[in-house]
């Protein structure tokens, strides 16, 4: 189980996440977002460890902008949070892992994922909302049965200290990681290192749990 600490912007903040060691470390570049990271200084991220995958988060963003945003910050990933067509999030895999986003609800049509599934490294799937996620809350995880590509995907939306022990319960053999964010913040783009430190137990306990069962 992989894990993705999105919603990045204070210095100090990213190093002490840096220092738990995820997988992911996410940074929005979308302006009506409060965890936007505008004017995000390049030095902020060079002390992350290789193994982390920094990544970029954008949504509906302009090709040439996200090209000279992954050089200049030297991102492994983009996560696409808009309308993006199947091509554009391709047209990026030759330089980062491509994650694209949808927001859920029970009424979600997994269909529109087959046009995807050669385009993209993984999905993310957060909750349907009209603010492209952020909003905190979680969708009926039960919906994720109906998911049958082979493509892996993170669970993001209202993940929280309060309902990580039934993250074990969902059994997806392409369930490859868990996006943390808004529930594990002070403030904002600050995040609770203590919160974070106990949710990286739980979760690396249940992957004992898992491997022993």
């Amino acid at each position: 189980m992989k894990i993705k600490v999105c919603g990045l912007r204070n210095p100090e903040n990213i190093k002490a996440v840096a220092a738990l060691g995820p997988d992911y470390m996410g940074f929005i570049f979308y302006g009506p977002s409060p965890r936007f990271v505008d004017n995000l200084h390049a030095g902020s991220l060079a002390n992350i460890p290789s193994s982390v995958y920094k990544t970029a988060v954008f949504v509906n963003e302009n090709g040439e902008t996200i090209s000279k945003l992954v050089d200049k910050y030297h991102f492994d990933a983009i996560q696409l949070h808009g309308s993006e067509h199947p091509d554009f999030c391709y047209s990026f895999r030759n330089k980062v892992k491509v994650i694209k986003a949808f927001g859920l609800d029970n009424n979600f049509d997994f269909g529109q994922l087959k046009a995807y599934a050669n385009k993209v490294d993984f999905f993310l799937f957060d909750t349907k909302t009209v603010i492209h996620g952020g909003a905190g809350k979680t969708f009926d995880w039960s919906v994720l049965n109906k998911y049958e590509l082979d493509v892996p995907f993170f669970l993001s939306g209202g993940i929280s200290p309060d309902n990580l022990d039934e993250i074990k319960n969902i059994s997806h053999p392409q369930f490859y990681g868990v996006d943390l964010n808004s529930k594990f913040e002070t403030a904002p783009g600050m995040k609770d290192i203590n919160k974070l430190e106990k949710a990286f137990e739980i979760i690396k306990q249940n992957i004992t749990d898992e491997l022993r069962s």
